[in-house]
């Protein structure tokens, strides 16, 4: 199991070398781009079959022992190993990773991207290599490495959103890899504080550990400085302004993987690192985190409102964007509660939102290429966009990923929020129980706030006049849109309504993370 793992991490890479190789003449057959791509669906594919073999492998009867290991010795003077493992909080995010980019690489084959003065190569080895950094980021069990893995994502993405996205392009992803990799400077020098302090980088032997080797005060300044990182990744509220621009900008794929994994990256990084490592830093902070994930609910709320009402030319994947600003700030409450409860509910609102999310930028994607636009005004026009009348399994999923996001009860999005609200009602001991319930009566609003601003949204592009000689009918979903597509909206059923399916890999993990040791 443990070459299987390494396999999964190394063969997106030599992919993205392999992309960009000419191709055999036997394999270009009448055209070397669709050949390209083709070599995209063929990698992504052999890596999430290669995941879901590791799944399938993976003791459940044991989710907290980290599994599929590999322990090499790296760099002998600093202490940094080649330590990688899965477990029941990392592998969920694996298999999330290896399918959403095997989607985006399906819907990119079906959809080829356009961008002058550039090749579909390029577009897919960068999609392999963005694959190989998150994939890595979730594996990685020292400290330096995670670092390492977390920043590989960056320039990538940054190419993605520049030379194949929309308008004001550049600017976004500038500001992206700005705001990024200011906040990666700050995490670094907290995680070199800990491993300095505490006398290594693994991130096993430190969550074993539990923060007794660091005192109080270097605990506090680490998890201020490595929290700080995450959470421009995250996005935390006031950090996210970077997102909006460029999920706006970013072409389809680049979208569903910045949404649905980097932003991740972030809040696996409070599990994984901060909480279990820095356990009395994290407990004086919590407090704050929780006021900022519950600013970060109300404000993208009341964003997608504001983008939401006629007039105001909101974009459709700019309201998809602030709305991840609301849902990760649940993903955020639910690890400031220092509960089981609320930590399992962050770590399932993650997955959910990688599922529902996802789909919303796909079905975003797919509403701009038909429309031309997905300026809400435009679409909505004097007789609405329609797309019940004009193309209905399109108007239909949309309807489904938009209830799906406002956490329908018996869908995915439902037991994430539920479970941090929980967690706030009876935080870890220690913790303001007042303050804590007060973020939970403003959590509880905020998903009231996300049901208005999503609903307005499917009645103005899903409503309206149906089609007519002058408003013809629209091409419905392709089949290449229903492979990628169709994923996603089964796990949101399957997740809604067996939630035990994720919660029992997690919570074991959670609690014995939360304790304090590991196996």
């Amino acid at each position: 199991m443990q070459f299987l793992l390494a396999f999964i991490l190394v063969a997106p890479l030599l992919g993205a070398v392999a992309a960009l190789l000419p191709a055999p003449p036997g394999l270009k057959g009448k055209s070397p781009e669709q050949a390209v791509l083709r070599h995209g669906v063929t990698v992504t594919g052999a890596v999430l079959l290669a995941t879901i073999v590791l799944a399938l492998g993976f003791d459940h009867d044991q989710p907290s022992k980290m599994q599929a290991t590999t322990d090499i010795s790296w760099i002998t003077a600093l202490g940094v190993r080649v330590h990688l493992g899965v477990d029941g909080i990392s592998l969920p995010l694996l298999v999330l990773t290896a399918l959403l980019t095997f989607l985006c690489a399906l819907h990119s084959h079906g959809s080829p991207p356009r961008a002058p003065g550039t090749h579909p190569r390029a577009f897919v080895a960068l999609l392999l290599v963005l694959e190989s950094g998150t994939l890595a980021t979730f594996a990685v069990l020292d400290l330096l490495l995670f670092f390492l893995a977390f920043e590989m994502v960056l320039i990538p993405m940054y190419f993605l959103i520049a030379r194949w996205g929309g308008a004001a392009r550049r600017a976004a992803a500038w500001r992206f890899v700005l705001y990024t990799l200011l906040g990666s400077v700050v995490m670094l020098l907290g995680l070199l504080l800990v491993g300095v302090k505490s006398g290594t980088f693994d991130m096993v032997a430190l969550a074993t550990d539990n923060g007794r080797d660091i005192s109080t005060s270097v605990q506090l300044i680490a998890v201020l400085a490595i929290g700080t990182g995450l959470a421009v990744k995250a996005p935390m509220w006031p950090l996210h302004s970077w997102l909006p621009d460029a999920h706006t900008a970013a072409p389809t794929a680049g979208s569903v993987l910045l949404a649905g994994v980097l932003l991740k990256m972030g809040t696996y990084g409070f599990v994984r690192i901060v909480l279990p490592i820095a356990p009395d830093g994290m407990h004086l902070l919590a407090p704050y985190l929780g006021a900022f994930a519950v600013a970060g609910i109300i404000y993208g709320s009341l964003a997608c409102l504001a983008l939401a009402r006629p007039g105001a030319r909101g974009d459709l994947k700019r309201l998809i964007a602030y709305s991840s600003v609301g849902h990760m700030g649940f993903v955020l409450l639910g690890i400031a509660t220092m509960t089981p409860t609320g930590v399992n509910g962050a770590l399932f609102a993650n997955i959910a939102h990688g599922l529902i999310t996802g789909l919303l930028f796909f079905l975003a994607g797919a509403v701009k290429e038909r429309y031309g636009t997905a300026d809400l005004d435009t679409l909505a026009g004097a007789t609405g966009a329609a797309l019940y009348g004009r193309a209905p399994r399109l108007g239909g999923l949309l309807a489904f990923a938009a209830v799906a996001s406002l956490g329908l009860p018996g869908l995915a999005g439902f037991w994430g929020e539920m479970l941090t609200l929980f967690g706030a009602f009876d935080p870890a001991a220690g913790l303001s129980r007042p303050a804590f319930r007060t973020y939970l009566a403003i959590g509880a609003f905020g998903t009231l706030l996300t049901a208005a601003y999503l609903l307005i949204v499917v009645r103005r592009v899903c409503m309206g006049a149906k089609e007519t000689a002058e408003r013809p009918r629209l091409p419905d979903v392709a089949r290449y849109e229903y492979a990628a597509w169709t994923p996603l909206a089964a796990l949101t059923v399957v997740a809604g309504l067996w939630p035990a399916l994720l919660l029992g890999l997690t919570d074991p993990a959670v609690q014995q993370l939360l304790a304090g040791g590991t196996s």
